[in-house]
């Protein structure tokens, strides 16, 4: 903001605003103290995820809690989302294929009778 308007002081620019000087600087070093924090955060997690590589987001603040705590920083879950999120580091989740069939049982299982058949014509086979 200053270096646009170098020919006026920070109170009349944050004036136009509506806010305080107070409230510029101290939206700047809260900025400043967030950039810290989030490194240190991440070098935790990058430092987890060599050796727990499918660690989900849940389990990896369970994990931070503990260690950071030594820093004096504390973060949310959603705030741990958004940075992982942000930093592409959310593990994808795997898709799952929906189990159809069961042979396993101690009913009587029937051969297959369509296996070799040749079909050539429509309503020549019938399943159900």
């Amino acid at each position: 903001m200053k270096q646009d308007f170098p020919q006026y002081g920070i109170a009349v620019l944050c004036g136009l605003f509506g806010k305080t000087r107070h409230a510029y600087y101290d939206a700047l070093w809260r900025k400043e103290s967030n950039l810290v924090k989030e490194d240190v955060i991440l070098q935790e997690i990058l430092k987890i995820r060599k050796d727990l590589p499918r660690l989900g987001t849940r389990k990896l603040h369970h994990v931070l809690q503990k260690q950071l705590a030594t820093h004096k920083i504390s973060f949310g879950r959603d705030y741990l989302f958004d940075l992982l999120s942000e930093h592409h580091l959310l593990i994808r989740q795997r898709k799952r294929k929906a189990i159809t069939t069961d042979s396993r049982h101690w009913m009587r299982k029937y051969s297959n009778l369509v296996k070799n058949l040749d079909v050539i014509r429509p309503e020549q086979v019938w399943v159900s």
